[in-house]
């Protein structure tokens, strides 16, 4: 035996030896995938729940009342006599919420991620990221008296002059509350993309500016635009900032000053009513979810095609 053999270290037996086998490591993988495809068929199922608990109510409801002067009524009074069931008042009030909001959330948010991508030191994204992540802990109920409260007070002492519940108050706040969302995938987004682009881009004579505009964010859109459409998802379908600071009177107007009411707001004060169950007026709520699910699963779907159309692939 030579010197060098000698000081090799004697292997020490634990008393537990891991079994590498092939059929461990085969019934390992089999144990892996059916954990995972029982955690698919789970969110499966509960996605079939909830359109079988929409649809059917909804099914009986467009029974008794035609989808015609559903989709096509302008006036919202399910809960009066006579009844109307023009649910475009709600639907116009949805979408200018949220407009007003990705006013706010769009460009604060973006602006958000630029910086923290291309601009911001290592200390100082250490700094802002969990910030952000407070913003986006707020509870929504928090939000909706900061806008009753704070908001719509400061907007008229500035000279605008709104109703107590307005959409102007909800729509802003609602912006503030989605820029965590579009400022994080955004920045996650423009993380991935390969140094190499910026270096070449600076090899060029480009300043940062220019690295940040026109190569960083370009390559980064499909994330870029999936961030906006899930915002718009959000502001869609939040609640209790409409129901607190917009207000609960469905009327088709267009000016941010008025008070209106949006189809969550009208689930959430409905919902909790005393509505008779089985009334063609509760029925009328799983119609109204059911136009939210339908809006919210289109925009989805134009993510999903738009962030295919514009993803870039990176060796």
């Amino acid at each position: 035996m030579s010197a060098s053999d000698a000081t090799l270290p004697t292997p020490v037996s634990t008393g537990r030896e891991i079994d590498l086998s092939p059929s461990s490591r085969r019934i390992g993988e089999l144990v892996v995938r059916g954990v995972l495809g029982l955690a698919a068929l789970i969110s499966v199922l509960t996605t079939v729940g909830i359109v079988a608990s929409l649809l059917l109510p909804a099914l009986e409801f467009f029974a008794e009342v035609s989808p015609r002067e559903f989709f096509t009524g302008t006036n919202w009074a399910p809960l009066f006599e006579p009844s109307s069931f023009g649910v475009v008042p709600l639907i116009a009030a949805t979408f200018s919420v949220t407009f007003w909001a990705l006013l706010v959330a769009i460009p604060a948010g973006l602006g958000t991620a630029i910086f923290l991508s291309e601009y911001a030191s290592p200390r100082t994204r250490n700094v802002l990221k969990p910030a952000l992540e407070i913003l986006a802990g707020i509870p929504t109920v928090v939000y909706g008296y900061f806008a009753l409260t704070a908001v719509t007070p400061l907007l008229r002492e500035i000279g605008v002059q709104v109703e107590i519940f307005n959409v102007l108050a909800g729509g802003l706040v609602m912006g503030v509350m989605l820029i965590p969302t579009v400022a994080s995938l955004s920045e996650d987004a423009m993380g991935a993309v390969p140094q190499a682009l910026r270096d070449g881009a600076y090899g060029l004579g480009a300043d940062r500016f220019q690295v940040a505009t026109r190569v960083v964010v370009p390559a980064a859109f499909s994330g870029i635009i999936a961030s906006f459409v899930l915002a718009i998802s959000r502001a869609v379908g939040e609640t209790m900032i409409v129901l607190i600071a917009v207000g609960q009177l469905p009327q088709l107007t267009l000016d941010p000053r008025e008070t209106v009411e949006t189809l969550t707001a009208f689930i959430g004060a409905t919902g909790n009513g005393d509505v008779p169950t089985g009334s063609i007026e509760y029925k009328t709520i799983f119609a109204v979810g059911l136009t939210l699910f339908v809006m919210t699963f289109v925009m989805n779907v134009i993510s999903i095609r738009m962030v295919r159309r514009f993803r870039e692939v990176y060796d």
